[in-house]
């Protein structure tokens, strides 16, 4: 009996040294900086939720149904667990297998945006969820792909420089802008948008050729004013001040309230009477319970975040990780500081949530998602030397 167990033994044994060891590598290689930033902000966002979640239970609970007050803080917590199980394992994959899925979710996630407006489920006068079981927003999960499959695009020219690659990252993004406003989801659009121009930008597009995109985006800019309802009420309420129960001038009242340091959790009385307390508009509710220097320090923590990316590329050689983590990052910052700067009535509402931070089922996992995906791409040997990157030595993109 001794014999035969001898060798399992030492199997197992050998297994557990080798799952010791890949961990060993992976803590060694991931960006530790950006993980731990990342893990406070989430750790804010518990905090906030359980600070916003009787707000939003009290306006949603109904004569039939009286939602406890943390029902929101309970169910953020259930997603927060699932986004970083999701968020740990996109960590773990290699490069190559990081964009590898990356197309493979870029691709599956715009083929369910055709379906959207086809049999997609309606909420407020917006089709943007698809429900098989559970509720699922492409464009939310689209933004774990999006990055990585616009630099896998861009990377051919690095291989035959012969490809009309801004030709067809135009057309990507045309077919996309088409796609969200069919929802319609202007914010979004913006958002890719964005994205899209930081990653064009970054491999050296023409004049002529930025100039047309900027055409094409005051083109499409306009005819969203004179089509889109929503949107142009927002953009009026915005250049021309609204009532005082506009949503983004509650916003900012609640953020203003709690002065430098707050009225202190569950103390705040203004957040009551604000929508969207628990998603859109949970920047104001920490001003209100938590000071303008909690909210400070949430800036700071975001600006941490982009530099530690920034800084982490500056000694990358390879152009498809430059461009995919320049993405992920612009997609990120933006995201927040346009969240920001709507709770601040510096822009005009745009119905995203504070990534991280605000609750949120497809949201919150697309976001971990989005953040193991760059973790991934961005691993790398710390014992190894590496030659600076340089933009200027792949010349213009056509």
């Amino acid at each position: 009996m001794a014999s035969v167990a001898q060798p399992h033994g030492s199997l197992a044994a050998r297994y557990n040294r080798n799952r010791r060891g890949r961990l060993a590598v992976w803590w060694q290689e991931i960006d530790r900086g950006t993980l731990i930033l990342v893990l406070i902000l989430m750790a804010i966002g518990a905090v906030a939720v359980a600070a916003s979640s009787p707000a939003s239970a009290r306006r949603l609970s109904t004569a039939q149904e009286k939602l406890p007050n943390l029902y929101f803080f309970y169910l953020h917590m259930r997603w927060q667990l699932l986004g970083l199980a999701a968020m740990f394992w996109a960590s773990s994959l290699s490069k190559d297998n990081a964009r590898r899925f990356g197309i493979l979710l870029g691709g599956a996630m715009l083929a369910a945006l055709v379906l959207v407006p086809i049999i997609g489920s309606e909420v407020n006068g917006a089709r943007r969820w698809l429900r098989f079981g559970v509720s699922l927003q492409p464009s939310e999960f689209l933004k774990a792909g999006y990055p990585i499959l616009l630099a896998w695009v861009l990377s051919w020219r690095a291989r035959d420089q012969q490809i009309p690659v801004i030709a067809i990252c135009f057309g990507l993004m045309g077919f996309l802008a088409v796609l969200l406003m069919l929802q319609p989801d202007f914010g979004s659009t913006m958002l890719f948008s964005g994205t899209f121009l930081v990653l064009i930008l970054l491999t050296g597009i023409d004049v002529k050729k930025l100039g047309m995109f900027f055409g094409l985006g005051l083109v499409g800019l306009v005819l969203m004013y004179f089509t889109y309802d929503n949107g142009r009420n927002r953009i009026d309420n915005f250049l021309f001040g609204g009532t005082a129960f506009d949503q983004v001038d509650l916003a900012q009242r609640t953020l203003l309230n709690g002065g430098w340091t707050g009225l202190g959790f569950w103390m705040g009385s203004r957040k009551m009477a604000l929508p969207e307390a628990h998603t859109d508009y949970i920047f104001s509710v920490i001003g209100e319970e938590f000071g303008l220097l909690a909210c400070m320090i949430i800036v700071v923590l975001y600006l941490a975040i982009l530099v530690r990316v920034i800084l982490r590329l500056v000694e990358e050689e390879d152009l498809f990780t430059v461009l995919a983590a320049s993405g992920f990052a612009a997609q990120f910052g933006g995201q927040a500081f346009i969240n920001i700067l709507v709770n601040l009535q510096l822009f005009p509402s745009k119905g995203m949530t504070l990534p991280l931070i605000s609750y949120g089922g497809s949201s919150t996992v697309a976001m971990c998602l989005c953040i193991g995906l760059l973790l991934a791409i961005t691993r790398r040997n710390p014992f190894i030397q590496r030659e600076k990157f340089s933009l200027r030595a792949m010349g213009d993109i056509q």
